[in-house]
């Protein structure tokens, strides 16, 4: 462990810039222009990557058992065995992230600086993007499973803010609310599965939260049981549903495809380079637990496997042009948890560099359009842009054909590797590899569906807007050029060159890796029959969707209106899962608060109203008794002693006679009483 005190400015830079233009971001567009907004906004996320480029080359001149910075900057959480400090740790898996999220976020910003040029909310645009950039640089960096919490709930906050950055729509905020809410319910069990780590660890005499110490004693996991579950399965199956919301795996992936509400500089730095990629970091960072836990590995690779298939199947039908690319986010993610959940964790990060770079390109490209456009989205209304805006044309095509898997573009090793490893591993199996090969098949043929119907073929939009269709200002173009150069040259970092550390070695010092075991035990021989036939899969996709939407030759009615039409509605329709969702959670929830309301207006109300006429009544009668009865009692003697009083008084004459014959009376009585009294005895 080796200390670094710049490695703490990584994510800080980013937070300056967003509370730079939170606070003075308004006055500073006024006085300086936009400008000095995108000065700061794109110049602390850059001086964060080189400080990142830094930390990199810093890991590399280490030896491997070695690579790990540290920036502990103050003392957090000391609370009984609870010890948590707010530091920042760099080892190669985080390195990785950093240069991803820096590099392509700050690309994203640089892009962004053309696209949302015209919009009055300038400086609160990159204000959130920059303090998106911080949460997700905080879950990457941090030193702990709670400062990664921390960096996780940003990043959820800051998608809410982004997504419905154009609040006046009713859908965008509706978007951005369902993505806020989806994530809280995974946000839910990733909570719960921290809280149930730490509370295991600590009846052990380790209680702690570092990922150091959570991978030194991760062993005493081993036989702890809860509820009849083993602890380890437990904790790594809540932790795998805060990764189902962040990431878009079934069941809660409904938010990713309605987040392209937000501007497309959103949907690319959400869906490439930071929130969606959290969810598979996570399960990277913390593999000596998820080793521990068989079933969910295997419950992992299932819902991957699920989730790339269901997607991709959604993506043929979509006409919107980021809609495809939001199903296809949703598909390649679906691939990254496939290749956790067989054990292949390098090879899943793998895919995720891979993937920001084509998919960043794809989402800028699909902005580039819309940009030339004037905010045309649907496919239908597209065609033969190719001849108008060739930068964004080439770059596309190209981003298209690495994510479809085509040698010797980035998109191919990842895939491959995933695919070698879902069949090899033992973790893995035919139906999960089977699986993984049918999704590249469909990933080629609606990827160059979209392709064909956007670049190729006659231009659709109206005379107005081909009369103003450019291409787009070198501000934007530019990134694209970048980003088409990643997706090709970044698959070559997989392969055993000299140049570099290849990349499973790099990551081998923070992760289990099966690959190269696997491989050898396999053979090169079906290793590379496995590579031709997905290959056969992609270029069958190509040449179907080439076919179809480019010659003509085969009508798409011919799919769509086969079984009557209800496979293709299925997909348009998203299976109706929203609609399923909103029946039973939407409606089933309001129907929950109507009842409660009826509960608490007749029931509740009903019985605080009847306690309260109860008292009222009982109040009205004890008055009444008061009155006639006590104060009537009261009265009555009163009235009573007055009467004998003004008779007895009469007996006061003042006349000495009359005083001498009562006691005359009195004593005469009184001899009388004796002698009858004497003679009865």
């Amino acid at each position: 462990m080796t200390p670094a005190g710049y490695v703490g400015l990584i994510p800080l830079l980013p937070l300056a810039g967003a509370a730079a233009l939170a606070l003075g971001g308004a006055p500073l567009k006024r006085r300086w222009g936009k400008g000095a907004v995108s000065a700061i906004a794109c110049g602390t996320v850059s001086v964060s990557f080189v400080l990142s480029v830094v930390a990199f080359l810093h890991l590399v001149a280490l030896e491997p058992e070695r690579r790990f910075l540290l920036a502990r900057l103050f003392p957090w959480i000391h609370v009984g065995t609870l010890n948590v400090d707010v530091a920042f740790g760099v080892d190669p898996l985080s390195a990785v992230m950093i240069l991803i999220v820096t590099g392509i976020g700050g690309i994203i910003h640089f892009y962004s600086v053309g696209y949302m040029h015209e919009d009055a909310a300038y400086w609160r645009f990159f204000a959130y993007l920059n303090l998106f950039t911080f949460a997700m640089l905080t879950l990457v960096l941090g030193d702990s499973l709670l400062l990664m919490f921390v960096g996780w709930e940003g990043v959820g906050f800051c998608s809410w803010a982004l997504i419905g950055f154009w609040h006046k729509e009713l859908p965008n905020t509706t978007a951005g609310n369902k993505a806020f809410i989806v994530n809280r319910i995974g946000d839910f069990g990733f909570v719960l599965g921290i809280f149930l780590l730490f509370w295991t660890l600590d009846a052990r005499g380790h209680g702690t939260l570092v990922f150091r110490e959570l991978a030194q004693h991760a062993h005493l996991l081993e036989g702890a049981v809860f509820s009849g579950w083993p602890v380890a399965t437990l904790v790594t199956l809540l932790l795998f549903v805060g990764a189902t919301g962040k990431s878009a795996q079934i069941p809660l992936h409904v938010w990713l495809p309605d987040a392209m509400a937000g501007p497309t500089p959103v949907s690319a730095l959400i869906h490439a380079a930071t929130m969606v990629t959290a969810g598979v970091y996570m399960i990277a960072r913390l593999n000596f637990l998820f080793a521990l836990a068989p079933l969910t590995l295997a419950v992992v690779a299932t819902i991957g496997a699920a989730t790339a298939l269901l997607a991709a199947t959604i993506a043929l039908a979509q006409n919107d042009i980021k809609r495809v690319l939001a199903y296809s986010t949703v598909s390649q993610l679906g691939y990254m948890f496939l290749a956790m959940g067989v054990g292949a964790y390098a090879a899943g990060i793998f895919h995720l560099m891979t993937h920001a770079f084509f998919k960043a390109c794809l989402f800028l490209g699909s902005g580039s359009v819309i940009h030339a456009l004037g905010g045309e989205q649907d496919m239908r209304r597209m065609g033969g842009l190719v001849k108008y805006m060739p930068a964004t044309s080439v770059t596309f095509i190209v981003a298209t054909l690495a994510i479809a898997g085509i040698p010797p573009l980035a998109g191919f090793f990842s895939k491959d590797e995933i695919l070698w490893q879902a069949f090899s591993s033992p973790h893995g199996s035919v139906a999960l590899w089977a699986t993984g090969v049918a999704v590249a098949g469909l990933t080629a043929f609606y990827m160059f569906r979209q392709v064909f119907m956007v670049f190729f073929g006659v231009c659709r939009a109206d005379l107005e807007t081909r009369h103003h269709l450019h291409e787009s200002p070198a501000v934007m173009t530019i990134p694209l050029w970048i980003l088409m150069a990643g997706s090709i040259v970044a698959g070559l970092l997989w392969l055993p060159f000299d140049l570099f550390v290849p990349f499973e070695r790099w990551l081998a010092p923070v992760m289990e890796h099966h690959g190269e075991v696997h491989a050898a035990a396999a053979g090169a021989g079906l290793e590379s029959l496995l590579m031709l036939t997905s290959l056969a899969m992609a270029a069958g996709g190509i040449g179907l969707a080439y076919q179809m939407y480019s010659r003509e030759s085969l009508r798409p009615e011919t799919f769509s209106e086969a079984l009557g039409g209800f496979p293709y509605r299925a997909v348009l329709n998203k299976y109706w899962v929203d609609e399923l969702y909103g029946l039973v959670f939407v409606r089933g929830t309001l129907l929950l608060c109507r009842a409660a309301a009826w509960f608490d207006l007749h029931v509740i109300d009903g019985l605080v109203d009847g306690s309260a006429a109860l008292v009222r009544g009982w109040s009205w009668l004890s008055g009444r008794f008061d009155l006639y009865v006590v104060d009537g009692a009261v009265n009555g003697v009163a009235d009573v002693t007055q009467f004998v009083g003004r008779r007895v008084r009469n007996v006061q004459t003042g006349a000495i006679n009359a005083y001498l014959y009562v006691v005359l009376l009195g004593v005469l009585g009184g001899v009388l009483l004796y002698w009858s009294w004497a003679a009865a005895s």
